[in-house]
Parts: C-alpha cells; sequence; structure tokens
C-alpha cells in the first residue's frame, strides 16, 4: 500500500477528481524523498490547482504532504503504513480548510462521500496491481 500511495505521479490514472498531477521538484536525502507536486482537481464546473510538498519515508512507512499554495488555507495529511502478517494497516489522518466559505461548506457536506470514494481507488489500484488478496 505504501508504493500505491507514494507513486503520486500515478494519481491521475486513478484518483477521482485528479485530472493533472506535475511534480514541480523532487529531491532525496538519506533515503527521503521531498517532492513538490502540483495536482489539479476537477469535478464537473469545479476546477482547483493546488501545490503541495510531500515527505515519502519508507524507513518509518509514513507519507507526509503540507499545502504550499493553492485555494486552501490549510491542508495537512499523514498516511502511516503498520506492517501485519498479511498486509498491513493504514492510518490516514487529514486536517483542511479552504479559504472560501463556500467551498468549505460544499467540501465538509461532501467529505465522507469523497473520502470513501478516495479510499475505494487506493484498494482497487493496489488490487490491479498486486492481486485481489487484499482484506
Amino acid at each position: 500500500m505504501y508504493a500505491v500511495v507514494a507513486d503520486i505521479e500515478r494519481y491521475p490514472e486513478f484518483l477521482p477528481w485528479c485530472s493533472r498531477l506535475r511534480v514541480k521538484n523532487r529531491e532525496s536525502t538519506g533515503g527521503i524523498d521531498i517532492v513538490t507536486a502540483e495536482m489539479v482537481v476537477s469535478f464537473k464546473a469545479f476546477r482547483e490547482r493546488y501545490t503541495s510538498r510531500v515527505t515519502l519515508d519508507p524507513i518509518k512507512r509514513t507519507i507526509e504532504a503540507v499545502h504550499i499554495e493553492g485555494p486552501f488555507k490549510q491542508l495537512d495529511s499523514i498516511w502511516r503504513f503498520v506492517p501485519l502478517e498479511k498486509g498491513c494497516e493504514v492510518n490516514f489522518s487529514i486536517d483542511f480548510a479552504f479559504r472560501s466559505a463556500l467551498l468549505s461548506s460544499v467540501a465538509n457536506v461532501a467529505f465522507g462521500f469523497v473520502a470513501a470514494r478516495m479510499t475505494e481507488s487506493f484498494i482497487t489500484r493496489a488490487e490491479t496491481l498486486y492481486g485481489a488478496h487484499i482484506a
């Protein structure tokens, strides 16, 4: 699962509403990759672009994203992957707030639906790449 989430360049291939992703910069130090990425999110007439700094740490099995610019006041997330005997436990947290009160109210209403669709998309991607034996 770490590999699926860490492969951010492939998000437009499987992640709903991600219409484009461009890596603006990538640096590696001590086995940790720090990526500056610009994502375009599209839904019907809604189209927004935002940039994040993503820290990929395969040793700690964490992926952290911090908002740099875009329609958010804040958009920070962290993924933690805990190996299990079969598979892994995935812990994900996100803290976000839009600059616009209108976007914020729409996002709050749709958050559960969006989170469920995105979760399903990552699982489906893992099953496609690694087989359907994910529990």
